[in-house]
């Protein structure tokens, strides 16, 4: 009986022992499968790496043209607005001096006329009042034989350095009246001078110093127009810029105070100019 047991039992082992073999082949072909996956899979993963690359590096390039295309346009846009900018103050410039020409030509038309009512007045001096006419050959009074009166002296035309620092000297020590006479002479009898020029200046000065306003930019033009080339027209710009911002003038105001800068930049005028127009919140073009 025992030795029938013992014969029996191989079969059962060798049973199982085909079901791992075959358990052990489909593992196998499962890891194959696997294997052959994960290279399909690490190949495809390689190809969409590589493309998303190329691609960033197509965005990179794109926009680094991008970019180049705004730096060159942005540059472009402020070279053509510099340009504008220079062309329009060119262009304001001339018409300024086409304007100062105009007013210095008007000044020498009348400057001329009344020298030649001057020197009309020289040889052609008034005729004698009635009553006092001579003798022919007599060389006295026709009635009492007194001598002839002498002739009423020639208006004298006062020197000029003497006359202009006397004003400035009044003018320095207040006394306002006196200097604006004073300087009234120097304007009457040497208008072409160019301390006619500075004489204008001063009597701006005073004007504006008895709030005058009108008067004080009348007089600062007549320094502008007329003698723009004088030491006192930066001065003469400004207060002229500061009495119309008074007056309520701003555009008017500001304008002069541009063309302060753009026409003396370098002169302490020019400095308070753009400080006062830095105060008003107005944008100083730069040229």
């Amino acid at each position: 009986m025992t030795a029938m047991v013992l014969v029996s039992l191989p079969a059962p082992a060798r049973a199982a022992s085909k079901e791992i073999i075959e358990l052990q082949t489909q593992v196998q072909q499962l890891l194959d499968m696997v294997q052959r996956l994960q290279s399909t899979m690490d190949t495809r993963f390689g190809v969409i790496q590589h493309l998303a690359e190329q691609t960033a590096d197509n965005a990179n390039q794109m926009s680094a043209a991008v970019n180049t295309l705004q730096q060159k346009i942005a540059a472009q846009n402020d070279a053509i607005n510099g340009k504008l900018d220079t062309a329009s103050g060119q262009a304001q410039s001339l018409n300024d001096s086409v304007d100062e020409l105009k007013s210095r030509i008007a000044k020498l038309d009348k400057s001329i006329q009344d020298l030649q009512t001057q020197l009309q007045n020289i040889q052609n001096p008034p005729p004698a009042a009635a009553g006092s006419t001579a003798m022919p050959g007599a060389g006295g009074d026709a009635s009492t034989g007194a001598p002839p009166a002498a002739a009423s002296p020639a208006i004298q035309t006062p020197p000029l350095k003497e006359t202009f620092q006397a004003a400035v000297r009044d003018y320095n020590a207040a006394k306002y009246d006196v200097a604006a006479g004073e300087f009234q002479d120097v304007l009457h009898f040497y208008p072409l001078d160019d301390l006619a020029g500075t004489s204008h200046f001063y009597l701006g000065e005073i004007a504006y110093r008895h709030n005058k306003l009108s008067d004080a930019v009348k007089s600062y033009n007549s320094v502008l127009e007329g003698f723009p080339g004088n030491a006192k027209a930066p001065a003469a710009q400004l207060h002229k810029g500061q009495s119309l911002l008074q007056m309520g003038r701003k555009e008017a105001g500001v304008h002069e105070l541009r063309l302060l800068i753009q026409r003396h930049p370098q002169t302490p005028e020019a400095a308070q100019a753009r400080s006062k127009l830095n105060g008003l919140g107005v944008k100083i073009s730069a040229k």
